[in-house]
């Protein structure tokens, strides 16, 4: 019998319309819509669907929307007979969304943690000063190498090691050009600005993770029913203030991806549903264990096809 996990996506992976055609054969997914929204005082499932005022793209949005569609798409799963996996993991955001599966924390907690985490996340870096980029094709200890050299008194680092060769670097504006361009001489293959609001897990993030230790102690922790691995270093943490505490550093960390799906791996999981809107994990994963087998689950055909493969291994 194959061993399987669940992974949840982290911001990226939003767009208008998510789950609004699973969500017309399912009503669970909007009645989930609908408890993180009255916590939120805000029309979540109106922002996805329609997004007539572009709220979907600011962080303190994203966050919130994307957990909740991963958790609806997760109690969907288990309302329909689906076993617990062996492990979770969440890429960045997507570990609140992990261990609210994990019922670590409740989904009116975790939403409003995340709207806050988002805001806190804005508000620690000025619109425009800060960026993020990909590089392709080069290993991490020369990135890491790269950014020290040409930091210049800024800040520049990995902020996610995502997959062999593609690894993301987040930091001060000018710092992040001048290290792309030191990428690209030492030979990287691409050098991506990326389309983000915050430069996040990395030290620019630690007035946001100042603010939000003070959330985190007013939120009730529980261990969790199913084992999570936490991005900051690829490890299952089962005592609820390392949780805790990692998920705040976590914040100003680089995530930790590789080492989270090669623990998934050393675990003996060979399947990964990608539990959330869009296919940025499945693809990850596939370059980081080939032989791992990945699922989407964001429309009926494509949950339907996960069931089915799924149930038959349990």
């Amino acid at each position: 019998m194959k061993k399987f996990g669940f992974v949840f996506p982290g911001q990226g992976s939003q767009k208008k319309g998510m789950l609004s055609a699973i969500a017309t054969e399912n009503p669970g997914i909007q009645a989930t819509f609908a408890e993180a929204s009255q916590a939120l005082g805000l029309d979540l499932w109106n922002i996805c669907s329609n997004d007539e005022e572009g709220l979907l793209d600011q962080t303190h949005i994203t966050q919130p929307a994307l957990l909740t569609a991963s958790v609806a798409l997760w109690r969907l799963w288990r309302e329909q007979g689906g076993a617990l996996p062996e492990l979770l993991a969440g890429h960045s955001l997507g570990e609140y969304s992990a261990l609210v599966c994990a019922d670590v924390l409740s989904l009116a907690d975790a939403a409003v943690l995340v709207h806050k985490r988002g805001r806190y996340m804005q508000e620690a870096v000025p619109a425009g000063t800060g960026a993020m980029a990909a590089i392709l094709g080069l290993d991490d200890e020369r990135i890491q190498a790269l950014c020290d050299e040409v930091a210049n008194g800024e800040i520049v680092a990995p902020a996610n090691f995502n997959s062999t060769g593609q690894t993301v670097i987040a930091g001060n504006a000018a710092a992040v050009e001048r290290a792309m361009a030191a990428c690209k001489e030492a030979g990287a293959k691409r050098a991506l600005l990326l389309n983000v609001s915050v430069p996040s897990h990395c030290a620019l993030m630690k007035p946001a993770a100042d603010k939000l230790a003070g959330e985190l102690e007013q939120v009730s922790f529980q261990a969790p029913k199913v084992p999570v691995v936490q991005n900051i270093n690829g490890r299952v943490a089962r005592n609820p203030d390392d949780i805790k505490q990692n998920l705040l550093k976590q914040l100003y960390l680089p995530v930790q991806w590789v080492e989270t799906v090669g623990c998934m791996w050393d675990f003996g999981v060979s399947q990964l549903v990608e539990c959330g809107p869009g296919k940025v994990l499945g693809g990850l994963i596939k370059r980081i264990e080939p032989e791992m087998e990945t699922f989407s689950t964001e429309d009926p055909e494509s949950f339907a096809q996960m069931c089915a493969a799924i149930t038959r291994q349990v």
